[in-house]
């Protein structure tokens, strides 16, 4: 079974170099992470490859594009649209990719924002992208967050949406409500000893 598929691996040929990088290094990140916790490669690899497929896309466009789709569009996402980039990846991986694996689906989707219910698939791709090597220069907490993500995918992304939240909440920016309640979620299975 081939892992990518040949519409993917052709999307990918037609993003700028800079965004190709990211792509190959989060999924260089995502294996090491699927490896370490036995997590599906070919899954992460699919959707560590497909997450930022519209990244480049100017938001308004993002926008206009998931309404044409007919996605469903959060109010914070009409505001801040660059975050309809995960489910318009998601969307094109299903329409154009043939991709139908819920795990994938889920991790492309949910890979700003982090969602509840997030299967292991989409812990390793959320952090994988966090922990670019490109994106930890400069972060202040990038070096311990992947420290951390050695120990366990749960930890790091509540470590990870703790320190986001605080953030946005300090800037007073838009908090996507996704991200609490991935946050809620996790506490409450490592609470749960799930």
């Amino acid at each position: 079974m081939k892992v990518v598929p040949a519409p993917l691996t052709a999307i990918i040929h037609t993003l700028p170099d800079g965004l190709q990088q990211h792509l190959f290094r989060v999924r260089d990140v995502a294996l090491g992470l699927a490896a370490r916790f036995s997590v599906d490669t070919a899954k992460v690899e699919l959707a560590a490859l497909g997450h930022d497929l519209y990244r480049a896309m100017p938001p308004q466009e993002m926008l206009a594009l998931a309404r044409q789709w007919g996605l469903e569009v959060h109010p914070v996402e009409e505001r801040v649209p660059i975050l309809l980039h995960g489910p318009l990846a998601a969307e094109r991986l299903r329409r154009e990719c043939g991709v139908s694996d819920g795990e994938v689906l889920q991790a492309v989707w949910w890979h700003s924002t982090g969602c509840a219910g997030m299967g292991p698939v989409a812990l390793v791709v959320f952090l994988a992208d966090k922990l670019d090597p490109h994106k930890l220069e400069g972060v202040a907490h990038g070096r311990p967050l992947a420290a951390l993500a050695q120990e366990s995918l749960e930890r790091a992304v509540v470590e990870y949406l703790s320190a986001e939240v605080t953030s946005l909440v300090e800037r007073g920016s838009l908090l996507h409500p996704a991200s609490v309640e991935a946050r809620n979620d996790l506490l409450m299975r490592l609470n749960s000893g799930a």
